[in-house]
């Protein structure tokens, strides 16, 4: 890959990065609720999550879902499912208590429970996989060795990513003042994006991937 192709696909991956998300939300969330060193464990979650879903569109699961509605029906059901059970336990979460939050606020969630749940929130839109089919072969070329070059972008992808959910989460932390005297708000608007998120994504379709 020459560097001039990297440098649009980087560009494209902050691009990607940059477009609201569940797991962006998921890091403002954490990054408010429980501060930035919880959020930090979200933000890894999400970004290998991403890493391995590049390695599955290496491996072909992409072209599968491609050919085989049920396998895509499965996986679009179950990531729905997810999103929206974690809309309704934001939207059901109480208002932050204070500003700032308290330590033990912040500590509310364990280290491995923020890593899982970014995981899965980036799991859970088998769409992902399949944007990354159409996406990546863009920038490969196609005469030099597959291995090294999908290495190369899934480190870019998973790095920009991070680095993008990291700033959500610090800024989100700063916002505690705010948060404390509109947590609720705050907590049924991420709520309600999450269900949002998890409708489209059930009526979503292999055609308009």
């Amino acid at each position: 890959m020459s560097l001039e192709l990297w440098l649009v696909f980087l560009l494209a991956s902050v691009a990607l990065s940059l477009t609201p998300g569940p797991n962006a939300l998921l890091c403002l969330d954490h990054g408010a609720r429980y501060g930035l060193g919880r959020a930090v464990f979200t933000a890894l979650g999400s970004c290998l999550a991403m890493v391995a879903m590049v390695g599955a569109t290496l491996l072909g699961l992409g072209a599968l879902m491609l050919a085989s509605e049920t396998v895509f029906t499965a996986i679009k059901w179950a990531g729905a499912a997810y999103l929206c059970y974690l809309g309704v336990q934001l939207w059901r979460q109480p208002g932050f208590s204070a500003s700032p939050l308290p330590g033990a606020a912040r500590h509310m969630i364990t280290r491995r429970s923020a890593f899982t749940k970014g995981a899965l929130v980036m799991l859970s839109n088998p769409k992902t996989i399949l944007f990354f089919t159409t996406f990546l072969p863009q920038f490969l070329t196609p005469s030099a060795p597959l291995l090294g070059q999908f290495v190369i972008l899934a480190a870019t992808l998973g790095l920009v990513e991070f680095a993008v959910e990291l700033i959500l989460a610090a800024t989100a932390g700063r916002c505690a003042t705010w948060l404390s005297r509109h947590g609720r708000a705050f907590n049924r608007i991420t709520g309600s994006a999450f269900i949002g998120i998890g409708a489209m994504v059930a009526l979503s379709t292999k055609g308009n991937a």
